[in-house]
């Protein structure tokens, strides 16, 4: 089922989400769920905060960067296989230059920015059976890896842009926690006018 995603604005996308367990009620559903939802709006990663659950489970499928040419080749072979669901994920270490790369969000339609993060990480996480991974990551596989874990941890793509940029796009933000924005997806609006 395609679920509503939320909207900048919303206070649930700035909580610190909570660990789960395997019974986490309907988690197989969940997931199935949330894999339709990123699938509908074309995304490549989405978090349990994004359709209103404060609780650390992320999926992501970076596939579609498989096939971008502008891409190392490196990183489109990592990538062409990188399909997994996150579970109470942590990131254990973030090492190497930052490096700035255009990001957005399905939170945040019609937005995107530059956005620096460091190049490799080394994440332990748990799948959908509850098996524990331990994994590093570089390039662009950690740059999705981190934009989701942000998303468990409270913090959007835009808090990371300076003063300056976040004071040019605030009416746009403003504007799409009012639902003054058109999506190809569904959205809930936390500051929508009521008809």
């Amino acid at each position: 089922m395609i679920l509503p995603i939320v909207a900048y604005g919303d206070p649930v996308l700035r909580k610190v989400a909570k660990d789960i367990d395997a019974d986490y009620p309907e988690l197989e559903k969940l997931i199935a769920n949330m894999w339709d939802t990123m699938e509908n709006a074309q995304g490549v990663g989405l978090a349990a905060p994004q359709i209103g659950r404060a609780i650390r489970l992320f999926v992501i499928d970076a596939s579609p960067f498989g096939e971008d040419e502008e891409l190392s080749e490196a990183d489109r072979t990592v990538l062409k296989d990188f399909k997994h669901v996150f579970i109470n994920a942590k990131i254990l270490k973030e090492e190497g230059d930052e490096w700035s790369f255009s990001e957005g969000c399905l939170s945040i339609p019609d937005i995107r920015e530059d956005v620096f993060r460091q190049e490799t990480i080394t994440i332990e996480y748990l799948d959908e059976n509850f098996n524990t991974h331990k994994k590093t990551l570089n390039g662009l596989a950690a740059r999705v890896f981190q934009h989701e874990y942000d998303h468990i941890e409270g913090i959007l793509f835009t808090d990371k842009l300076s003063s300056l940029k976040k004071r040019l796009l605030k009416k746009k933000l403003e504007n799409i926690s009012k639902g003054k924005i058109n999506a190809d997806y569904r959205m809930r609006f936390p500051n929508a006018k009521r008809k």
